[in-house]
């Protein structure tokens, strides 16, 4: 990736702010230049308390147990290369970034979540990614669910440049959208966005109401909507990944995009969604700034973490 040090910058700025388990001294680990016995043991509580997820630290932890037994650590410098080489496996699969291809026109992307991760501020980052690009964006304000949602997502259409379709608290959100996919093509849009309720994952009929949006939205083009991505919050922890678990049994996921990565301790939960679904992280987001959501690097990433 052209950015990379820019984006390896950032996330050490941003990640490196808290004594993680990813950030704290590896030498510690070893004694007299020999890893301490309790060394992987140590490492799988910290990845524990970072919210990486059972799956996930086991493991890691059995890949870094092979590793001393065959002799291949006996210092800090393999230990971190170890560990390095470990996460980038973990991760490097779920490091697609999101294409959108010109002849889907326009392309249908939904975004997921439930409230408070960041969704709206998500959709804005996206919108002013995408026409800075040079795609022509409409955002579809589908979450009439919660008050002051399309109010707080028209600041962000103004702030990105891009039109909304909306029709105010309460209104149907499958006719929102649908209404924003017939607008988009009638405009020859390149990309709409379309919020989704912010719903808590155990709401069943709010689940089933996803449903009944993408029946609506495939009357108008039957292989709509071509991404679905869910916004995480990092710092929930091992609720980032039972939302996920859930949304992507409801609705298809086919992408991730993690916020508030800044937020330092709980960045486990990225390894426990790469281990548990294995799902494109498509964007991560960094920070407050319209500019702070950058596509999700493995490589940068881990060496953020480790490094």
């Amino acid at each position: 990736m052209s950015g990379k040090p820019g984006l390896l910058a950032k996330l050490r700025g941003k990640i490196n702010r808290g004594d993680s388990w990813l950030t704290y001294d590896l030498g510690r680990l070893f004694t007299a230049d020999k890893l301490n016995e309790s060394a992987v043991d140590e490492l799988g509580d910290r990845l524990l308390l970072a919210d990486a997820g059972v799956d996930a630290t086991e493991w890691l932890c059995e890949r870094l147990t092979r590793d001393v037994r065959a002799g291949r650590i006996k210092n800090e410098a393999q230990l971190r290369a170890a560990l390095k080489s470990a996460l980038t496996e973990l991760l490097a699969p779920c490091a697609k970034p999101l294409v959108i291809p010109p002849y889907i026109k326009p392309y249908v992307l939904f975004v997921a979540g439930v409230n408070g991760v960041g969704k709206t501020t998500t959709i804005g980052k996206l919108a002013a990614r995408f026409k800075r690009e040079g795609k022509s964006v409409l955002i579809a304000a589908g979450d009439t669910f919660r008050a002051a949602a399309v109010e707080q997502l028209a600041t962000w259409a103004e702030r990105a440049g891009v039109p909304l379709i909306s029709q105010g608290a309460g209104a149907d959100s499958a006719s929102v959208i649908f209404d924003a996919v017939q607008a988009a093509k009638g405009r020859g849009t390149d990309v709409v966005i379309a919020d989704t309720a912010g719903r808590l994952h155990t709401q069943s009929h709010l689940m089933e109401e996803l449903r009944k949006i993408r029946r609506v939205v495939q009357k108008q083009d039957p292989y709509a909507p071509h991404e679905v991505m869910m916004v995480v919050d990092a710092t929930t922890g091992q609720n980032a990944l039972n939302q996920a678990l859930q949304f992507h049994e409801a609705i298809g996921l086919t992408g991730i995009t993690i916020t508030k990565l800044d937020g330092t301790a709980k960045g486990g939960v990225l390894l426990a969604i790469a281990r548990r679904l294995a799902l494109p992280v498509r964007f991560i987001g960094v920070g407050e700034g319209i500019d702070d959501l950058e596509p999700f690097d493995a490589e940068a990433y881990v060496e953020a973490l480790v490094g």
